[in-house]
């Protein structure tokens, strides 16, 4: 199964620190932020993987290269110099991710959890890893019923961790450019195309200043 890391966001909450450096290429514990998540990604046995980027992407490939210093075989899917949202940069990397269900995962989160589990999920549309609403998110997206499907509305709703699993079909009637995978995934859910799990382990939203000292601090305490 191949992966992607979704790595074009501008980083606005995150400047001044992403004014000259892409979010991804931020240090935490002497390491890029991304280089975590890649090896991660390889020790669960997800060897190939794109990343998108848009903003300063040139960095990006720059400091990762083909991933052979990772064990990995990484390749990059552009998008210029404004992002084309979550589902439109996907769509721009479908034909490196190819037919398959495949992996995604936000660029900008650490967690410990055991990507090598998804290998054998099944896979309607798509199956996302939800965690408990952290105090920045605390509304939560989305519930997850006894049956292992999600729905909008429920009692308890928790948070998209930005992990995911995704069939290329659930992309098939969105045309090339800018889009928003909330919608694509909405659609989906209510047609019971979805599943997910609950993941109760470490796993943080870096997207402040704030919380990437927190991570450095859990990484190196």
């Amino acid at each position: 199964m191949k992966a992607m890391i979704l790595a074009a966001g501008r980083g606005e909450r995150m400047r001044p620190l992403t004014d000259y450096t892409p979010k991804p290429l931020l240090s935490v514990a002497d390491k890029p932020l991304i280089v975590h998540t890649i090896k991660q990604l390889v020790s669960a046995g997800f060897y190939e993987i794109v990343i998108n980027h848009a903003y300063l992407g040139k960095q990006i490939e720059d400091a990762l290269g083909d991933g052979e210093q990772f064990g990995a075989l990484l390749q990059y899917s552009p998008e210029g110099d404004e992002a084309l949202e979550t589902a439109g940069g996907i769509i721009n990397a479908l034909p490196l991710l190819g037919q398959h269900t495949f992996l995604v995962v936000n660029g900008d989160i650490a967690t410990d959890f055991p990507f090598a589990e998804l290998k054998n999920q099944t896979v309607d549309l798509a199956h996302l890893v939800l965690v408990d609403n952290p105090d920045h998110h605390p509304l939560g997206d989305f519930a997850l019923d006894n049956a292992g499907y999600l729905s909008e509305s429920g009692a308890a709703l928790l948070t998209f961790s930005g992990i995911g699993l995704y069939h290329p079909e659930l992309f098939a009637d969105t045309p090339p450019g800018k889009s928003k995978l909330g919608p694509l995934l909405r659609k989906a859910i209510s047609d019971y195309h979805v599943t997910g799990q609950k993941y109760s382990g470490f796993w943080m939203d870096i997207g402040t200043p704030e919380r990437l000292k927190e991570l450095h601090q859990h990484y190196t305490q």
